[in-house]
């Protein structure tokens, strides 16, 4: 062989050994990962190891630790103050307080009972013998709703017998659309009596008081009104606005979630069963209300 041959050669045998080695730093593909890619995927609801659980993309807020014990300077007329809607509340989507009233369903599909009003549900609720309508006329309503923390919950109404059935439809449209409600429960007695704070959202039916600003008996006195997500959904007469604190809802255009729309699925179901709106109303909106007489 000659010197150029040997040279050759030699060269030949070095990038032999460099590609070799090149090819032996690269590891192979782990079975995990061979296997991952080959395993079929699995059904969104499957159970895993691998991977954490979802988080929620829109959970509620907490709630402020505020919230009901701020009471309001009086105005002249009895009410509170009106006052700037605090930041935290401008756009309220907020878990009902606990404990609810009642346990939450077993799952997601809608639920509702109709019953005669039990003596302990009558003990805590604003009825009494000088009401306007006697015990025996109302029913006690539980139906299921989605909260903004988007779970569901089971409320809790006092309403007239003769409209028990119309309003389990009405919930069961608003179940279906998951429209958010707050909290839904019976007042009690004692709440009639407490100072505003002007930061109230129950949805309720049965309260046994006159109709605002007036000495006649409201509609709710006969179990034939709803009030819906009152917060997002307030009263405004003049410069009066209920919940006090509420004053950011009163632009309708924002349509933020809890709040009624008109031709929405709100309106949509009270008007299927026949009942009048507040916030079509001239000279004042109430826009939480709804009621069998259109008053």
């Amino acid at each position: 062989m000659t010197v150029r041959q040997s040279l050759l050669a030699a060269t030949l045998v070095a990038c032999l050994v460099a590609c070799a080695g090149d090819g032996a730093a690269v590891a192979p593909p782990s079975p995990a990962a061979t296997d991952e890619a080959a395993r079929p995927a699995r059904p969104s609801g499957a159970a895993t190891t691998r991977r954490p659980a979802p988080i929620p993309t829109a959970a509620a807020a907490a709630r402020p630790a505020w919230l009901g014990t701020r009471v309001l300077p009086l105005r002249p007329d009895g009410f509170g103050e009106v006052l700037d809607t605090p930041p935290e509340l401008t756009d309220r989507r907020l878990p009902p307080p606990a404990p609810e009233p009642l346990p939450p369903p077993d799952g997601e599909a809608f639920a509702a009972t109709v019953e005669p009003v039990p003596d302990d549900v009558a003990a805590r609720s604003t009825w009494s013998t000088g009401c306007p309508v006697a015990l025996d006329e109302l029913r006690y309503v539980t139906v299921t709703f989605w909260g903004f923390d988007d779970r569901p919950h089971t409320g809790e109404l006092l309403v007239n017998a003769g409209v028990a059935d119309d309003l389990v439809e009405v919930f069961r449209r608003l179940h279906t659309a998951r429209f958010p409600i707050e909290e839904m429960r019976v007042i009690a007695a004692d709440e009639l009596a407490l100072p505003p704070t002007g930061d109230g959202n129950v949805t309720t039916a049965f309260v046994c008081r006159p109709a605002r600003g007036t000495t006649t008996w409201s509609q709710h006195a006969f179990g034939l009104a709803v009030d819906i997500n009152p917060f997002h959904n307030p009263y405004a007469k003049n410069d009066l606005v209920l919940p006090e604190l509420a004053s950011a809802y009163l632009d309708r255009d924002r349509q933020l979630p809890g709040m009624i729309a008109p031709g929405g699925v709100v309106t949509d179901a009270f008007a299927a069963i026949g009942w009048g709106w507040g916030g079509e109303w001239s000279g004042l909106s109430d826009w939480m209300h709804f009621s069998a007489t259109g008053r």
